[in-house]
């Protein structure tokens, strides 16, 4: 009996962990291909003075090692006058920060932009102090998403 209520348990947990990383993300349709998608996003972070660290081309990976993957895109960004704080509240954001904002076609070949939430980041750690840093966070994500993913 104790068995089959662990694992009725295990499944509860396992069925439950994908809709609560639900609200996780955000995830923006783009007007344009990836490769424009996160041309523009990199455009706009570069002229709010944001570092781009790293632009990764998961299907151009890919396809040298001859696996066909639709368009992907990954932008790793930060800006330490945003990142810093969150990082004295609790060093481990380190694991999330830089920012990371992927791009990708789908199956139907609609463009997604998408992002964590600044929000959830702290929540992970457990920062609770930095609340004006979250929204301002937020905020810019959002306005960077806009320009990057609009006609």
């Amino acid at each position: 009996m104790k068995l089959s209520a662990s694992i009725v348990l295990l499944l509860a947990l396992v069925l439950q962990t994908p809709l609560a990383g639900a609200g996780s993300f955000v995830v923006t349709r783009s007007a344009h291909d990836v490769n424009e998608t996160i041309n523009r996003l990199e455009a706009s972070l570069r002229a709010k003075g944001v570092t781009v660290f790293a632009r990764i081309d998961h299907a151009g990976n890919a396809q040298r090692v001859g696996v066909a993957l639709r368009p992907v895109q990954l932008l790793i960004f930060g800006n330490p006058k945003l990142g810093s704080p969150l990082l004295e509240s609790n060093p481990m954001v380190g694991l999330d920060l830089p920012m990371k904002a992927l791009a990708w076609e789908d199956a139907d070949g609609e463009v997604w932009l998408g992002y964590t939430a600044a929000a959830t980041i702290a929540g992970r750690y457990r920062i609770e102090d930095r609340a004006a840093v979250i929204g301002k966070m937020t905020g810019a994500l959002k306005n960077f998403t806009a320009a990057a993913t609009r006609p």
